[in-house]
């Protein structure tokens, strides 16, 4: 079974098969007042091409208002800059997105 695993203190996603490292991407994170919500969730929706600055690929989470999304701003990634959602490369998100179906576990720790 797939999942993610979100460090927000390294800036890094991982996705697992198990037991199992897969694939290990760079995100940004929420800056200090808008921070990512720590807890386990599960992708709940998937949108290729949602507009605005969420890049090429918006993956919702079980927390309203919070997802996995590209960027149109790449030199964000590996800071804390964003509303809480975590960002990624576009190639990065749609390769994720590939990978992995709505009901997801994401689980997100500092």
């Amino acid at each position: 079974m797939r999942w993610i695993d979100i460090s927000t203190g390294k800036h890094e996603l991982k996705l697992y098969d198990g037991q199992r490292l897969l694939k290990k991407y760079p995100i940004a994170v929420g800056r200090m007042v808008t921070a990512t919500p720590v807890g386990t969730y599960i992708i709940v929706n998937k949108q290729p091409n949602p507009g605005g600055p969420f890049g090429v690929f918006w993956m919702g989470l079980s927390k309203p208002h919070y997802g996995i999304h590209g960027t149109n701003n790449p030199s964000s990634i590996g800071k804390n800059v964003s509303h809480g959602c975590i960002r990624m490369h576009n190639k990065d998100v749609l390769e994720l997105a590939s990978l992995v179906r709505v009901g997801t576990t994401v689980r997100i720790h500092t």
